[in-house]
């Protein structure tokens, strides 16, 4: 059956949102409102696999929400609202958690990178996040994600649930009424430049709120004096930039310089290579910092103001969970009918 077209994706309320924040997830969100309709949730029930300050997971759902609004995103057009206020998102994640398969999930890289060694120390949620992440998405029958190389593979276990899910009930799908498929399979939308920003200290290592050294990254509230000094320390090797954007895969630190220019203005590397090949890291830095100021300053200015406000920041959250809901309540109906679950 055709699906309607709709765009589906969250950040996780886990503080110090960065420049890899901005230009791998919320500067597309942005630019993906003009064609899409669009929901922007903020993920707090995924925060809390791994544990959270109470008071600072409050600050933090607020300032992802911020960072939102700061940034462009409309929230009458489209929704913004954090998961754990639509509690079907956790109901559908349970009867994923029925759907999936031990093996499914025992593949997720992720999983063993954060779990780390002591994996049998690990929580069960953040084992079964990438279930409820498929639930996330699915609730509302989402088309398109947008998501960065690392969520990749999470995406491609919910479009796993969702066929299972189709072909497990195909004919009670089909006697309600719904064609030969409930749930779409829903297609990553990876866009332009910079999708993985990596760290201003290593080129190798992926811009991360967790790196001891405040130096290694670029945080959305940081100042214009702030983002300045980050630039102008930030790593580099000792030869003049090349001309040819192939020369850019064994300098990573080169490589991604160029990649934060491409993408904060719209470019691509090859054109900031036309413009500055051959040049100084000194005088590519100094145009790198003069449109990240450009850039970057108004986000943070607008974000501190929002931030302090917190009545409006709840009501803007709690108008976006209302609307979410409607379309998530829908959902459970038809999965309940479908499942054979006897309802209200």
């Amino acid at each position: 059956m055709a699906f309607k077209e709709r765009v589906f994706s969250g950040v996780q309320p886990t503080g110090n949102l960065h420049l890899g924040n901005y230009l791998g997830a919320i500067k597309k969100f942005v630019e993906l409102q003009d064609s899409h309709d669009c929901i922007y949730c903020v993920v707090d029930l995924h925060a809390i696999t791994v544990w959270q300050e109470p008071a600072e997971l409050t600050h933090n759902i607020r300032e992802v929400t911020a960072a939102f609004l700061a940034c462009g995103i409309d929230p009458k057009k489209h929704i913004i609202f954090n998961q754990s206020q639509v509690a079907e998102h956790a109901e559908l994640a349970w009867i994923f958690n029925c759907i999936a398969r031990l093996g499914w999930l025992n593949r997720m890289t992720q999983f063993k990178e954060k779990a780390g060694k002591d994996r049998e120390n690990a929580s069960v949620g953040l084992y079964a996040y990438p279930n409820l992440m498929a639930a996330d998405i699915l609730v509302y029958r989402a088309t398109h994600v947008p998501v960065g190389d690392d969520q990749k593979q999470h995406l491609e276990l919910a479009r796993d649930i969702a066929q299972k899910f189709n072909n497990d009930f195909a004919s009670s799908i089909a006697g309600h009424g719904f064609g030969d498929a409930f749930f779409p399979l829903p297609e990553p939308l990876i866009q332009g430049p910079a999708t993985r920003v990596m760290s201003l200290r290593d080129g190798t290592k992926k811009m991360s709120k967790s790196d001891a050294s405040d130096q290694s990254r670029i945080n959305l509230t940081d100042d214009a004096e702030t983002i300045a000094l980050k630039v102008r320390r930030a790593k580099t090797d000792p030869h003049p930039l090349p001309g040819d954007e192939k020369e850019l895969a064994e300098r990573p630190e080169a490589d991604n310089l160029v990649g934060i220019f491409a993408a904060l203005k719209g470019i691509s590397k090859g054109a900031v290579l036309n413009e500055f090949g051959g040049a100084q890291f000194s005088a590519f830095k100094a145009a790198l910092v003069e449109l990240a100021v450009a850039k970057l300053g108004p986000i943070g200015a607008e974000m501190k103001r929002i931030i302090d406000d917190k009545a409006y920041i709840d009501s803007i959250l709690a108008d976006g969970s209302a609307r979410a809901q409607v379309m998530a309540a829908e959902t459970m109906k038809s999965v309940k009918d479908i499942v054979g679950l006897v309802r209200r």
